[in-house]
């Protein structure tokens, strides 16, 4: 899939968190709202919009750039046994998966709320199940936010089991596990 006006896929460095973070900080504010409470978007922005530098330091990590130099997007997969920021640390996260028999995860994706519903977030996940599939991963899984449930079923997510999120502060925000099959 090309990339509209003149956007470019490419993979984060850790030069890019300071942009990356303000990124996710503006995706959550300007888009929870819509689907979240108060509460619920204030947790959503302490506890998930928040850079895993592990999933840059891995090269896991795609970022889509405006020719001004701005993000448009970001997200990435990760070869470890962390399914979601937000999730509570039990030390079992920097685990590596084994791909002939845990499916590889989506991660961490965030538009800007200025770049919606233009094709960023497929770009961005088919360049995940490319690097997985290339890795030995046969399936793809993910904690989808209420905000990206649309994008993840029309891309061919499915075996959808809601959830209701335990945050650090004690927040629920409903979630949804969904899974696909590396095609």
């Amino acid at each position: 899939m090309d990339l509209p006006d003149g956007l470019q896929l490419r993979l984060a460095a850790p030069a890019d968190a300071d942009a990356i973070q303000a990124l996710m900080t503006a995706s959550v504010a300007a888009i929870f709202p819509a689907f979240y409470d108060p509460e619920q978007t204030a947790s959503g922005l302490r506890y998930i919009g928040v850079l895993d530098l592990t999933l840059v330091e891995d090269g896991t990590y795609f970022l889509i750039e405006a020719p001004d130099g701005a993000l448009a997007a970001c997200g990435g997969w990760s070869r470890r046994d962390k399914l979601f920021n937000g999730a509570q640390v039990t030390g079992v996260e920097a685990r590596l998966l084994d791909p002939a028999t845990e499916p590889a995860r989506v991660r961490a994706m965030f538009v800007h709320g200025d770049w919606t519903r233009r094709g960023l977030g497929t770009r961005i996940l088919e360049a995940c199940e490319d690097a997985a599939r290339a890795e030995g991963f046969t399936e793809l899984a993910l904690m989808a936010t209420m905000p990206g449930l649309q994008l993840y079923r029309s891309w061919g997510f499915g075996d959808e089991q809601p959830q209701e999120l335990p945050m650090p502060d004690g927040v629920l925000v409903p979630g949804v596990a969904m899974s696909r099959r590396v095609t």
